[in-house]
């Protein structure tokens, strides 16, 4: 029996041959223009041409018999191993914005931005996965532990132009953290240089005998929130984007490491009752907020990322608010 399928809002936009090759990714052109040609593949019951573009609400009919294109692996990474349909549609579900230009997503904790070796699952091979025709390119990053927003560009013209606006800091990040200690003062920049994990006000201070340069950070920040002398909930501001900066920032600069940060954290004494809560062996850092002009349109768009799950008790039970 046919399938009907509602259009979801990020699906908006989106070709209906694209549609149906990120749903079952193995199944050749030819058979879905066939399938188009006998009536079997229709949109709000009328018969497709393959061509038609999407929008919210529309009903697609799926036949049956492509069911089986969706129970194969998807095409292999660079090291043999391969990534299932399932781990496709768990980050297409993470999709906060989708457009011909560039795809957004809300990227869970643990989930490796860029592949490489040993990295099975990664942002960008399931990007390219979900968007064949597209050409996938990442144009900032967020560490693995990390969670929230990341911008993907869908082709060169967009790639090239969101580079260029995260490089000037154009493009304006916010992030929210839990840290472990009572951040004084309030409010501040931290303009400090970092190399290999240590930081210093002066670039000339740092030597660790790898002879790599030390680089500027700078971070505005402000405390929303305290709980007692124990934890800090903190806006970040990252003024420039440094590997690990907010971590480095946190922990050796406000002397409050992010609450999960098993790299540069220490442990800290707290109630059991908020050991219970925050032992979830995640990182309590999310990309919250983004603010950028869009590479074709010229207009700004502003995103926020959805709390993560693991979050939202601590949220509750310490009742933080978010901005």
């Amino acid at each position: 029996m046919a399938e009907l399928i509602k259009v979801s809002m990020i699906e908006e936009g989106t070709r209906l041959l694209r549609w149906f090759l990120r749903r079952y990714p193995s199944m050749p052109q030819r058979e879905f223009y066939k399938l188009c040609r006998g009536g079997q593949i229709r949109v709000n019951s009328s018969r497709a041409h393959g061509q038609e573009i999407l929008r919210e609400g529309d009903i697609i009919r799926v036949p049956p018999t492509i069911e089986s294109y969706a129970k194969t692996k998807i095409k292999k990474t660079e090291s043999g191993e391969a990534f299932f349909l399932t781990d496709l549609e768990k980050l297409r579900q993470c999709i906060i914005h989708n457009d011909e230009d560039i795809v957004v997503f809300n990227k869970p904790a643990g989930l490796a931005v860029q592949g490489g070796t040993g990295i099975r699952k990664s942002v960008d091979k399931m990007a390219a996965a979900l968007f064949p025709y597209d050409k996938i390119s990442l144009v900032h990053r967020l560490d693995k532990e990390t969670s929230g927003i990341l911008v993907v560009a869908k082709n060169h013209k967009a790639a090239q132009f969101l580079a260029d606006a995260f490089q000037s800091k154009s493009a304006h990040k916010e992030y929210l953290a839990l840290l472990n200690g009572n951040v004084k003062p309030k409010r501040g920049i931290i303009d400090n240089y970092i190399v290999k994990g240590q930081v210093s006000d002066t670039a000339r201070r740092i030597n660790d005998g790898t002879g790599q340069k030390p680089q500027r950070a700078i971070t505005e920040y402000q405390v929303l929130t305290q709980a007692g002398e124990h934890l800090s909930w903190v806006l970040f501001s990252p003024l420039t984007g440094r590997t690990h900066q907010l971590r480095i920032h946190s922990a050796l600069s406000l002397r409050a490491p992010i609450v999960g940060d098993t790299l540069y954290g220490t442990e800290k004494k707290l109630d059991d009752t908020l050991r219970s809560l925050l032992s979830t062996n995640n990182l309590f850092l999310l990309a919250y907020k983004i603010t950028f002009q869009h590479p074709t349109t010229g207009k700004i768009i502003t995103l926020k990322a959805d709390v993560p799950d693991f979050m939202k008790p601590v949220i509750s039970f310490l009742e933080l608010k978010l901005p």
